[in-house]
């Protein structure tokens, strides 16, 4: 039997969970993250993203774009489309960063 215990792949799904549910539930359910709880995340965990725009109104549209059953709270599967895309534009940015290499 594989044991996953302190994997990084576990490390990683527990950092996710536990910063979910850090910001959730602040306004009484702890399950979705409420606007008020998603702009308190984003504000401190992804200060660089928030500082960095000009447009006021952008967290707003974020949100509206991850809340896809439009219910006006994140829940955890909404919560991970925003984590997916933020490693995606991380990973993006390091392959420009890195001179491409064949593989043989």
């Amino acid at each position: 039997e594989a044991k996953v215990s302190g994997s990084p792949e576990r490390l990683s799904i527990e950092s996710l969970t536990s910063l979910f549910q850090k910001y959730a539930g602040k306004g009484g359910y702890n399950c979705t993250l409420s606007k008020t709880e998603f702009l308190s995340f984003v504000n401190a965990e992804l200060a660089a993203f928030t500082k960095s725009q000009k447009d006021p109104g952008v967290l707003d549209c974020v949100m509206k774009k991850l809340d896809t059953n439009n219910d006006g709270q994140l829940d955890f599967s909404e919560f991970l489309n925003l984590m997916g895309g933020l490693a995606m534009a991380c990973h993006d940015s390091f392959l420009k960063a890195v001179p491409s290499q064949k593989r043989t």
